[in-house]
């Protein structure tokens, strides 16, 4: 399986220099390769390249391995584009958005991410020091840092392409491991529901309870100062509206890894799957209230699933999605399904037989349960091929 390692570099003045004219050059070049591709609407990589090859490697002095990743970054991205556009991301054809997607070429941001292989740069792991290849030459010995556990996989298992990335005036690698995932336990005893929610991040069938309480009421204070800070509308509030926004997605970011890795790693303890709900287009499916909507959009549903997903393959745990369909309004003891069952957003009261419970977990040990009947019905591992981790 595929993981995605951060290092952050720590360059010298003079290199950070070379770095950054590098990322403007391959950026520029992409740019002008981007419009070449619309006019002629050619997006395949080896017919572009036989159009722009030449001309990246004389107009912007890249080499050859360079310019030959900025062409498929270039078709990289339009590929992307048209995915979205296929599963209706960016609207409808009539809608604005899906025009301007599609009525203009890519243009990409002059410090975007490039990509290096194994020719453009090489790794010493043991000394922590990178060799770069850039405009102005090739820089070596860059030092690198990253915690104990991202230097241990990056030592044993990187293989493949690695991003150049500048953000918040830092420098960072995202190298690509290759990980090998642990055999799938052929028969677990049974399955470890878990409900995501928003006042609640997590519920299992255990009872465990992970809250995120503390988490909403910063991100409430967050989008209060974002609010603030866009009718202000300066160059100062704009950059630190940013700043503010990338500090909120790394702490989310960390709290779903610690909430994934504890659910997995109790899975794996008792020797029983994980069980999850499909949650995919839930923000079309539901009809919120004006004020819960900005609640709903910036809880990270996909990306804790994502985490759960890749640290279940990785642990060779199994992993269940299951019809998310009145799991909350049935009652987990008799079965019965009634919308006032649901007392409020934290009692479950059945109205049948009596049950009392925390509603999320009633809604938990509902997900175990389908999961369950799945699995004895013949149903596999769903854990889909993660894209990154840490």
């Amino acid at each position: 399986m595929k993981l995605v390692v951060q290092v952050k570099l720590m360059p010298t003045p003079l290199v950070a220099e070379a770095l950054e004219a590098t990322l403007h050059a391959c950026n520029e070049a992409a740019s002008w390769v981007a419009r070449l591709a619309f006019e002629k609407r050619m997006y395949r990589n080896f017919s572009l390249r036989k159009h722009s090859y030449a001309e990246v490697k004389e107009r912007w002095g890249l080499g050859a391995q360079a310019a030959q990743h900025v062409i498929k970054k270039t078709c990289d991205a339009y590929a992307s584009l048209w995915a979205n556009l296929s599963a209706g991301n960016l609207g409808k054809p009539s809608s604005r958005r899906y025009r301007r997607a599609t009525e203009r070429p890519i243009v990409f941001r002059t410090e975007a991410a490039q990509p290096y292989d194994d020719r453009m740069l090489s790794w010493q792991t043991d000394a922590r020091t990178v060799s770069l290849w850039t405009t102005s030459g090739r820089m070596k010995e860059i030092p690198f840092t990253a915690g104990p556990e991202q230097l241990a996989v990056l030592a044993r298992h990187r293989k493949g392409e690695s991003d150049l990335v500048f953000r918040d005036g830092m420098w960072f690698l995202m190298a690509t491991c290759e990980v090998p995932e642990a055999p799938t336990q052929p028969g677990p005893v049974g399955f470890l529901g878990v409900d995501l929610g928003i006042v609640n991040i997590a519920t299992t069938s255990d009872g465990e309870v992970m809250a995120g309480r503390n988490l909403n009421r910063i991100r409430v204070r967050e989008r209060k100062l974002r609010t603030k800070l866009q009718r202000k509308d300066t160059k100062s509030a704009r950059r630190r509206a940013q700043r503010r926004r990338r500090k909120e997605a790394r702490r989310a970011r960390d709290i779903n890894h610690k909430i994934a890795k504890h659910i997995v790693a109790e899975a794996e303890r008792t020797s029983r799957g994980v069980a999850l709900e499909e949650l995919t287009g839930i923000r079309e499916r539901v009809r919120l209230r004006k004020p819960q909507r900005a609640t709903l959009h910036t809880w990270a549903f996909a990306q804790l699933q994502s985490f759960l997903a890749y640290k279940a393959r990785r642990a060779g745990v199994p992993l269940v999605y299951v019809d998310p369909a009145y799991t909350s309004l049935t009652c987990a003891e008799c079965g019965n399904v009634d919308k006032a069952n649901r007392v409020d957003q934290a009692r479950f009261a059945c109205r049948s037989c009596g049950f009392v419970d925390h509603a999320d977990r009633n809604s938990s040990r509902n997900i175990r349960a389908r999961a369950w009947l799945l699995w004895r019905c013949g149903a596999q591992s769903m854990a889909p091929v993660p894209r990154s981790g840490g």
